[in-house]
């Protein structure tokens, strides 16, 4: 490497905002650097939903933006390490997904853009002063999926109105899952359900939690928000039949995987919303001034096929509601 392209790159990293959002810029134009906490194939679909919003924004793939896509497979643990790794290659912007990679993110870097895709509060997080301007390097978008998680319950009750007694598989460890437990006693409480929270710290715990579900008479489980059930979800949906247990989650693939419900805010419609806010900053906006927002587009997906093995009969009520029916 010659002497002059070395001292360059040394120079960028301490760069302010104006330098940061022109980061890249010479081949292929700036890099945006992209962290997911689920699988590849998983996150599939919220990846090609960001890309779909570049091109829209104007940007060729190759020739006037790239892109470099990292994901932590479910595990809150590689996290930091992942994040390090796109930092070095210095991005005008990061996209992150989930609490956990937004604070991993903001403990690396203070000066890159960071967009957040989370659903736990980036106030209470300690990555924004304020929704409306949240003053450092971090806005994007905020699920409040705490609320939603009472709204679960009621779909499964409604799905099963003679449930009394209900199971949260969740993990302990991760901020979003800790989070939808203190919603939850006033919801169940008007729903009339008795609630048994089992503990998930990683994939090795699923087979054990359904066990005790099953071993307790459970009648549905709501699964977590924590990467680790994401990425496994093809192995819940077959233990959750197997166990004949009804379960709902927030995200779409759960649905599709054979879980009997999903229900949250559309993911995609996030990630493509994420990539317009990554071109106001590419244009030189700075993070701390765009405000934090909030999702518009939620989501509800009924697979009839799951309830057809578990014995249910899904209300044409509930169905006409539904966003998809999976048949």
């Amino acid at each position: 490497m010659r002497r002059r392209e070395f001292i360059t790159l040394l120079g960028g990293v301490a760069a302010a905002w104006p330098l940061a959002a022109r980061g890249q810029q010479s081949g292929a134009g700036p890099l945006i650097g992209i962290l997911s906490p689920l699988s590849e194939r998983a996150a599939k679909r919220n990846i090609d939903a960001f890309r779909a919003g570049i091109r829209a924004a104007g940007y060729v793939e190759g020739q006037n933006i790239r892109m470099e896509v990292r994901f932590a497979e479910g595990a809150i643990a590689r996290m930091p390490e992942l994040v390090a790794e796109l930092v070095t290659l210095k991005p005008a912007v990061l996209v992150v997904g989930s609490p956990p990679a937004a604070v991993a993110a903001h403990n690396v870097t203070s000066t890159i853009p960071i967009l957040i895709s989370s659903s736990e509060n980036p106030i209470a997080l300690g990555l924004a002063r304020s929704l409306a301007r949240p003053g450092g390097n971090v806005t994007g978008f905020w699920w409040d999926d705490e609320g939603l998680a009472g709204k679960r319950f009621e779909l499964l009750k409604e799905a099963l109105p003679g449930m009394t007694r209900i199971g949260i598989i969740a993990n302990p460890d991760d901020p979003t899952d800790i989070d939808a437990l203190k919603s939850l006693p006033a919801v169940t409480q008007s729903l009339g359900l008795t609630v048994r929270v089992i503990e998930v710290r990683a994939a090795t715990d699923i087979e054990p939690a359904f066990a005790t579900a099953v071993r307790e008479e459970l009648q549905g489980v709501q699964i977590g928000l924590s990467p680790v059930f994401n990425s496994h979800r093809a192995v819940i949906a077959t233990l959750a039949a197997n166990a004949r247990l009804p379960t709902i989650n927030a995200f779409r693939e759960f649905a599709i995987a054979g879980g009997l419900m999903s229900y949250a805010a559309s993911l995609p419609d996030t990630y493509r919303r994420l990539a317009g806010v990554a071109d106001k900053i590419l244009k030189g906006a700075r993070p701390g001034e765009l405000p934090i927002e909030r999702p518009t587009k939620f989501e509800l997906v009924i697979n009839l096929r799951a309830a057809k093995v578990l014995g249910l009969t899904i209300p044409n009520s509930m169905q006409l509601l539904a966003d998809e029916v999976i048949e």
